[in-house]
Parts: structure tokens; sequence; C-alpha cells
């Protein structure tokens, strides 16, 4: 077993991707914390225990879990779950977070409060962890952070909040690595693709059908997405990832899905305006050479048509 006599925490363990990790961390031989409060997939109180079944089916199977039932947005309360793991068991070696909430939305008719609730949980529950757990890992000089992110930081329509976040712990994470790299801490992030309650909705699967055909997705893309993907397929590169042996990986970023991985490029340059001397462009001269020769060729993130929003448009978001 590759994480014999480790501990590790997995937020939202109690049901899809989280489950499949806890699980898997467990049977390579992890004592793990299963951390969910059994919210709805809206960030709604609910009278549900997720963490308990994952646990007891952890248990029943001969290994090693506890339950925690706080939300990850709050700082204190991970705080305290950290120590007590460190204070009980003398260090932690793995930290999983893959908690989240989705309140979508177009960003016009977007709340306060549904924008704080995504923000709070996805990136600021990863913060928490991070957070605290570093401050334990940076002692040994050892320790293994995997982040969740999605490919929804691209942009998605209806999930500025969920977008915005999710951009936020890419950099989160780059950001973790360089600041760790001389402590044998590493950190990466996947964007999963996976059938689960939050991903797999009716408005989801419409989202879809509309990037297609506005040529923002492929048919290939299109069709892939509507083969099942289980969360078990996420599950064994997190928990590669966990083990000593991923020490030279740390500030990637992965896309998982079920029979494919591939990396992402962060940050690269494409294409370039350069100026012959040393002026500043003019309006007259980028009214020309932006169209022509900076964005000529790349892929856009928008049709390039320009759109007309109908009410019916508005109303559906």
């Amino acid at each position: 077993m590759r994480l014999q006599g480790q501990t590790a925490i997995v937020t939202g363990a109690g049901r899809g991707i989280g489950r499949e990790i806890a699980l898997l961390l467990s049977k390579e031989g992890a004592h793990v914390w299963c951390v969910d409060p059994g919210l709805g997939r809206g960030g709604e109180e609910t009278e549900e225990r997720p963490a308990d079944e994952v646990v007891a089916e952890i248990r029943a199977a001969g290994g090693k879990a506890e339950p925690c039932y706080d939300t990850v947005s709050d700082f204190n309360k991970m705080g305290d779950l950290v120590n007590g793991i460190v204070r009980d068991h003398g260090k932690l070696d793995i930290l999983i977070n893959v908690a989240g909430v989705l309140r979508e939305r177009m960003i016009w008719n977007m709340t306060e409060d549904e924008f704080d609730m995504v923000i709070n949980v996805h990136l600021k529950g990863h913060w928490n962890l991070c957070h605290h757990a570093i401050r334990h890992m940076r002692k040994v000089n050892y320790g293994r952070i995997v982040n969740f992110a999605s490919d929804a930081f691209k942009g998605s329509v209806g999930q500025c909040n969920y977008a915005a976040a999710k951009g936020g712990i890419i950099s989160l994470t780059r950001s973790i690595a360089k600041e760790t790299q001389r402590n044998d801490i590493t950190c990466n992030v996947i964007c999963p693709a996976a059938d689960t309650r939050m991903t797999l909705t009716d408005a989801v699967k419409e989202n879809r059908k509309r990037k297609l055909e506005a040529g923002l997705m492929t048919q290939e893309q299109y069709d892939r997405t509507m083969i099942h993907r289980g969360p078990e397929y996420i599950a064994p590169l997190v928990g590669y990832l966990a083990t000593p042996d991923a020490w030279s990986i740390s500030g990637q970023n992965f896309h998982v899905e079920k029979g494919r991985i591939h990396t992402y490029y962060f940050g690269e340059e494409q294409r370039a305006l350069v100026h012959g001397e040393d002026e500043m462009f003019t309006l007259d001269e980028l009214a020309t050479a932006v169209p022509d020769g900076l964005m000529n060729g790349l892929t856009p993130i928008v049709p390039k048509e320009k759109p007309g929003t109908t009410e019916a448009d508005v109303k559906s978001a």
C-alpha cells in the first residue's frame, strides 16, 4: 500500500468525486478524515450525513476514517480540524480539496449572497485548509495537496461566480507550489469531467448544446460529454499525486475524465505586437494591428457574430 501510515483530509468526501478519492486513499493505507456537512447542491441545509456513510464503508473494508461535518468556508473550524489531527496523530500528510456548491444565474440576475456563497466555499475553502495544513507540513518538510478546479475557469455561461472561484483556485495552486517547493510540499490542481449530482443536470445538458451550436465546442467534445463518465475515473491520478513518488510534480493543472488525462498550459504568450521603436501604440495602429495581427487565427472566446439578446434569453437565465 502506497500510503500506509499517512493521514489525509478529503473535503466533499460524502459523495461523487470526493467519496471515490476517500475510498482510494483508504485502500492505499491512509487514515482519512472525510469532511462533508451534507449540504445540498446549492449549499442549502439538509438532514443528510453522507460523511457517516463513506466512513462506515471505509471501516467495513478494514480502513481507518473519521467524519467531519463542518463547512470548509469556516476558517476557525478548519483550523481546529487540522490542528486536532496533528495533535493526535503527529502529522497531516495529504490534503485533497474537493468540496463545492453551485448557485447558477446570469451575472445581471445573480445576488451578492449567491456570489459570496460560491466564492467562500470554493476559493476561500481551499485557502482555509491549505493555510492551516501547510503551517504544519512545513515543519516536517513534507506534504501533498491536490486542489479541484474546473474547465469552467475558461468562462462559463450562468456560472460567473463558479468560474471566478475555479480560476482563482488554479492561481492559488500555482502560488502555493512556488512558495512550498523547498519543503517537499507539492500542490497540483485537477479540472475533472465526471457525472455527479453537481454536474449532470438538465441545465448543464442544455448549455452543452448551446456551446456546440455556437461553435464553442466541437462535435467530438460534445459526443464525449454524452458518454457516462463516473467519478471513480478521477481518483487514480489524485491517488498518484498524493504519493511520495510524485515529488517532482507541482503547480500543474490536469484535466481528468474517463479514459483521458491531459495538462493545461497557463499564462503562455501566444502572439505579440511589438513596436519597432520606444513609443506608445496609437489607436489608429491598434485598430488595424489588433484584429489583423494579434487576434488573427486565435480561437474565439465568444462567437464572432454580434449576438442579439432576446427577452426569452433573459428569462431563461
